[in-house]
């Protein structure tokens, strides 16, 4: 069910919100809602780059255990795999009666590497974008669409309060959709392995290797296989199905319908379905939480097994002559 609201922030409006996790989504998520008339308060390491930044954007900067001891609300926006070290030892002892603890994902609490007391309530708003998004959106008098959740309710306040809080991100003015913790970590999972990361990024290589193995230049596989995707996921984000068959040829939409079953046949379909098993049994998530635990070795070398991919030395030849591609504009000084 979506739900659309005007700006109402008045469960939030009486004590600060911590931000804790300056990154690109806690930066968005301070910002808006600082503007939208909250009291914010940035938790940082002192003298990293988290508490230069955001003192430069003009927030009162604590540690994480001051700024937690504050508030009544904390926003933990930090990556996943640092929240059991961060919640346990600086965030879990400052919490009070009747506070809140907020996650932009709910990985940590749906397999246990946060358990938040009873006597709090326990909240989920993400933003359904990059945290640049969330920022630019709501500069522009518009917002992006949120999902919410609540894990507890000790107060009774929870869904209030976690409507205030996608409500000051802008996120009421576009719609929110109100989830549960579970759903939204397993299908976040799921879109990342099979479809937006792994399954794309599989696809894409394989059929660059497939018109090389075939003689065919690799400059022209790059720009086949890979640079013309961005016009397709334009149309696809744009105006979904409809738009992409609008804007393409009709060669084109012939190929997509009568080659596109061939490629993602039965058997993927199986193998999708695979996934989300493990993600669902928790597999996934034991897996990723030893790999971490153990140093990263696998992950490290099969990142850097994928970096050395030729796609990538290609890619970067052809970008440094794009200039508008935003690597461009980074080695060239422009905005990153």
């Amino acid at each position: 069910m979506i739900i659309n609201e005007t700006l109402n922030i008045t469960a939030l409006s009486k004590a600060p919100v911590a931000i804790v996790g300056y990154g690109s989504q806690g930066r968005a998520h301070a910002l808006n809602l600082r503007d939208s008339g909250l009291q914010v308060l940035v938790g940082a390491r002192p003298g990293g780059q988290a508490e230069t930044r955001a003192k430069a954007d003009g927030f009162e900067v604590l540690t994480v255990r001051d700024a937690s001891e504050r508030a009544r609300l904390v926003a933990l926006l930090t990556p996943d795999m640092s929240h059991r070290t961060v919640f346990e030892q600086d965030i879990a002892p400052s919490l009070k009666d009747g506070d809140a603890l907020l996650v932009a994902h709910g990985f940590s609490l749906l397999y246990g590497e946060i358990k938040p007391p009873e006597n709090i309530d326990v909240l989920l708003v993400a933003p359904k974008s990059p945290g640049d998004l969330v920022r630019r959106e709501y500069e522009n008098g518009r917002g992006v669409p949120c999902l919410f959740a609540t894990a507890s309710d000790a107060t009774g306040q929870a869904r209030d309060r976690a409507i205030a809080y996608a409500s000051g991100l802008g996120g009421a003015r576009a719609g929110l959709i109100e989830t549960t913790i579970k759903e939204e970590t397993e299908t976040d999972l799921f879109g990342e392995q099979a479809v937006l990361c792994g399954g794309v990024t599989e696809l894409i290589t394989a059929g660059f290797d497939t018109l090389v193995e075939a003689g065919y230049q690799p400059e022209t596989a790059y720009f086949e296989c890979l640079h013309e995707l961005k016009l397709i996921v334009d149309l696809l984000y744009e105006g979904g199905l409809a738009k992409m068959h609008a804007f393409i040829s009709e060669t084109a939409a012939y190929g997509d319908l009568t080659v596109g079953p061939k490629i993602v046949d039965e058997r993927v379909r199986e193998t999708m379905r695979n996934v989300l098993t493990d993600v669902q049994s928790g597999q996934f998530a034991r897996d990723w939480i030893e790999e971490n635990r153990t140093g990263k070795a696998n992950y490290e070398q099969q990142l850097t097994a994928d970096l050395a991919h030729p796609i990538e030395s290609i890619g970067q030849t052809l970008r440094a002559r794009m200039s508008w591609t935003s690597e461009t504009r980074t080695k060239s000084g422009g905005a990153p």
